[in-house]
């Protein structure tokens, strides 16, 4: 097909996309724990949700396991990661009973809302986590306090249904990558039925979630469809899908990888808006790019709301190995 022959296509590339700094640092803690120590560096449960990355760090020589008691003997002495989305406290104490090297990959973000939730046990609230159960998050931010000291709400319909033993005693925090405008309408229904209700010190969704969805929404109206670069287990991903429906966008896909692609599904369009999830690499978004180019006579615009300049420290342990472009050019492009 030559270019006279191909349908007009207007990319609207969204910025802020991609990886965020807590998911950038995550990765680079891998890659330079192997550059520093060798192969096999262990990871507990996927250092990000994306497939792709999990993939590539496999093939660098991380060995992926479920639960700390899947490391060999003999590599005890190798390093464990703990992912960015954070562990409960069980998880160190039992690397440290193991008697084994770990390096802690939690975000600082994360981090940020664990510390959150203890003030609020500390001072005697009991919490409420707003967020979604069984998310590797919300698993981390629970294992901070003991057994009891948490209660999960995901919806206005729990919000409703939720009964405290003390109602003038709570403390509330939120999952990292919620949806900005669903967990507001939970906190509104939460502070109707408890005025007393605390709010954390600073808010818990974290900068990095909140600007993808917001340039989601400005880039929306009038897409005929949108496609948000993620995984089906990523929590943020699947929000930004969520909000470009709201903000306008005709129809919302989440893809993994350009294969999945289902052109006759996407048909005639004039109009795509294009993002990626925190844990989704640029070099996927120039592949569906590149995918759409071979179809459409394609043209880019920018939609770019602020630019994100926050980097966060790897482990002290790792700051004196070099890392470099071509270190992270896998994912980065």
């Amino acid at each position: 097909m030559n270019i006279a022959a191909k349908p007009p296509l207007t990319i609207r590339l969204c910025g802020p996309r991609g990886f965020c700094a807590g998911v950038d640092r995550a990765i680079q803690i891998v890659v330079l724990a192997l550059k520093s120590y060798g192969a096999p560096v262990y990871v507990r449960h996927e250092i990000v949700h994306n497939r792709y990355v999990v993939e590539g760090l496999e093939a660098k020589g991380a060995v992926f396991v479920e639960e700390l008691n899947e490391i060999p003997e003999e590599h005890r002495a190798q390093p464990v990661v703990f992912s960015a989305h954070g562990v409960p406290k069980s998880v160190p104490e039992d690397a440290s009973a193991r008697n084994l090297f770990y390096l802690d990959a939690t975000c600082p973000l994360v981090s940020k809302v664990h510390k959150q939730a203890m003030r609020h046990n500390k001072l005697g609230r009991h919490v409420v986590l707003i967020g979604h159960a069984g998310h590797p998050e919300v698993i981390g931010t629970m294992g901070q306090l003991p057994e009891g000291s948490v209660s999960l709400i995901e919806t206005i319909e729990d919000a409703d249904a939720y009964e405290p033993a003390d109602p003038d005693n709570l403390g509330f925090v939120t999952q990292t990558t919620l949806s900005v405008d669903d967990t507001a309408g939970v906190i509104t229904r939460l502070h109707e039925r408890f005025p007393n209700l605390t709010a954390p010190a600073a808010d818990s969704i974290c900068y990095a979630t909140t600007n993808r969805q917001e340039v989601v929404k400005q880039a929306a109206p009038g897409c005929d469809l949108f496609i948000i670069v993620g995984a089906p287990n990523s929590s943020n991903s699947k929000r930004l899908v969520e909000v470009a429906l709201r903000a306008g966008a005709k129809k919302s896909l989440l893809v993994q990888r350009a294969s999945e692609l289902d052109w006759d599904e996407i048909g005639p369009i004039s109009t795509l808006g294009l993002s990626a999830g925190a844990s989704a690499p640029e070099v996927i978004v120039n592949e569906i790019i590149e995918a759409f180019r071979a179809r459409f006579d394609a043209k880019v615009e920018l939609a770019e709301t602020v630019q994100e300049n926050e980097h966060f420290l790897v482990n002290r342990e790792l700051r004196n190995i070099e890392l470099t472009h071509e270190d992270m050019a896998w994912v980065n492009g």
